[in-house]
C-alpha cells in the first residue's frame, strides 16, 4: 500500500490582517484631505517664460531662413 495522508491545517499568511484590525478612528482625517493646498503660480511664469523663449527663438530661425535662400 501507499504512504499514509496527513491531514494538515490551513494557517493565515504571515501578511494577512483581518479587517477589524485596521479600522481608523473615529474623526480621522486621511491623507487626501483638507490642509494641502499647494501655490503653483512661480512654475506657471516659469513656463510661460519657457513658451516665449521657445517660440522666439523658432520665429528668429524662420526669419533667418528666409534670408538665407
Amino acid at each position: 500500500m501507499g504512504k499514509a495522508t496527513r491531514k494538515t491545517q490551513r494557517r493565515p499568511a504571515a501578511g494577512s490582517v483581518t479587517t477589524s484590525a485596521i479600522r481608523k478612528p473615529e474623526g480621522a482625517v486621511g491623507p487626501g484631505r483638507g490642509e494641502f493646498n499647494p501655490d503653483y503660480t512661480h512654475v506657471v511664469k516659469d513656463l510661460r517664460r519657457i513658451g516665449l523663449l521657445a517660440g522666439s527663438l523658432i520665429l528668429g530661425l524662420i526669419v533667418l531662413a528666409f534670408f538665407l535662400k
